[in-house]
């Protein structure tokens, strides 16, 4: 069954297509849509009205606050030094690896194809561009682009509106 029965869904969250994702341990907010070939791993956490975009995956240790976007193909990691085996060649196992914890604040948005590697924060209001690689801390309402990812600008310049026009 691709959504476990431990998954907590918040009142009006959405699956587009509860039978092409794969959900188990998380926790979605309230209002939160979920796109098609979505992954989301135990002890992630996802706050109210969010977007997850399709082919996201979102790994155990995420935690993205109220209102944050979420494009296509983003992916987030969990573990700096990935490996598949031990020195001496014997498969590791849950208890040869920590999860180093990534927190998305509100009303972010990250771009499509973007990487967002552990133990990473990234502000309040700040966008990371598609395809980014974000490496470092992202500020409050900073825009970051790029590989690695660098501040490029301010969210809070691009969202101001004139009422007088």
């Amino acid at each position: 069954m691709p959504i476990a029965k431990d998954v907590q869904l918040g009142p009006g969250a959405l699956i587009f297509h509860p039978d092409l994702v794969n959900l188990y341990g998380c926790s979605i907010g309230d209002g939160t849509k979920i796109g098609t070939f979505v992954e989301i791993q135990k002890n992630a956490a996802i706050g109210r009205n969010c977007k997850i975009s399709s082919h996201a995956f979102i790994c155990e240790g995420v935690t993205i606050e109220d209102g944050v976007f979420v494009g296509h193909g983003v992916m987030f990691t969990n573990d700096p030094y990935p490996r598949a085996v031990n020195a001496d060649g014997s498969l590791q196992s849950a208890a040869d690896w920590i999860v180093v914890p990534t927190r998305v604040k509100a009303c972010a948005s990250i771009g499509s194809n973007a990487t967002i590697l552990c133990g990473i924060e990234i502000g309040k209001g700040a966008l990371v561009g598609a395809g980014a690689v974000v490496t470092k801390n992202v500020p409050d309402y900073a825009i970051v682009a790029g590989v690695p990812a660098k501040i490029v600008g301010d969210t809070r310049e691009k969202c101001s509106v004139d009422s007088n026009k």
